[in-house]
């Protein structure tokens, strides 16, 4: 069966770097046996060890990947949101899923089974190239990624984390986060507490949080400041909301 994306979905697929530069021709062909799935927080998605027989894109919500330590606590290995995709590297080596995944804030995912697509694959043997292109584009922002946890300071850091959440070319945005913000500081390499103090010292360049909503007022501020410009946060108290000391960082364990 031949999966019909609705134009909010297409939108979002759109933005997965392993999809980029299809045809909605292409896009349908690839998600025949493609699904939704809506998943409360907690749901557990795949367990290390099980058959890598279908990969996610997320449309909504947020998905963590992580592996359990032998003391019992959880090693986070990668937080997903909305236009990213997951577990697309173990279903091409059919080696079973390396990590855990579940559900850190209620999600809609859309769900593509292995054969499907893979049967797609050996169809349409032009589009494997195209796949690989995109694959290679992963590669390289796996490398950034690692570049910025190396030279960039934390406000640098959050700055292009939350600037990655917002749409190109926009002047100002208010995103959503998980309730547990140690799990973005887990993401960006850095202690709950050094979180808390970024997100309030980016207050000089807009940054406000409220509860869960952070409200970006100067995304070209932002920019300047993430690419490493003259731009500058101010000292802020290290709180999480834009009013002096605010709430402090969630410290619920990661669930």
């Amino acid at each position: 069966m031949t999966y019909r994306f609705s134009r909010e979905t297409l939108r979002t697929v759109r933005q997965v770097p392993l999809f980029a530069g299809l045809g909605d021709e292409t896009l349908a062909l690839l998600g025949r046996g493609a699904h939704e799935r809506c998943c409360p927080r907690g749901t557990r998605l795949f367990a290390q060890g099980e058959p890598a027989d279908r990969f996610y894109v997320v449309l909504d919500g947020w998905v963590k990947l992580y592996r359990d330590s032998p003391d019992g606590s959880e090693c986070l290995v990668g937080l997903f949101s909305r236009g990213e995709s997951f577990a697309e590297a173990a279903m091409f080596d059919r080696q079973g899923f390396p990590v855990n995944a579940s559900v850190a804030e209620d999600a809609r995912l859309m769900v593509f089974p292995a054969e499907p697509f893979l049967d797609t694959l050996l169809e349409h043997r032009a589009l494997t190239l195209n796949l690989l292109a995109n694959l290679t584009g992963m590669l390289r922002a796996l490398v950034l990624q690692l570049d910025q946890l190396t030279n960039q300071s934390t406000h640098q850091r959050l700055a292009a984390f939350l600037l990655s959440l917002c749409p190109d070319g926009a002047a100002h945005a208010t995103v959503c986060l998980p309730c547990d913000k140690m799990l973005i500081a887990a993401r960006l390499g850095m202690k709950p507490e050094s979180f808390s103090r970024a997100m309030a010292r980016l207050r000089g360049l807009g940054v406000r949080c409220e509860r869960n909503c952070v409200h970006l007022e100067d995304l070209p501020a932002l920019r300047l400041f993430a690419r490493g410009g003259e731009t500058r946060p101010q000292p802020a108290c290290p709180g999480l909301n834009g009013a002096g000391c605010g709430s402090p960082l969630s410290s619920r364990p990661m669930t």
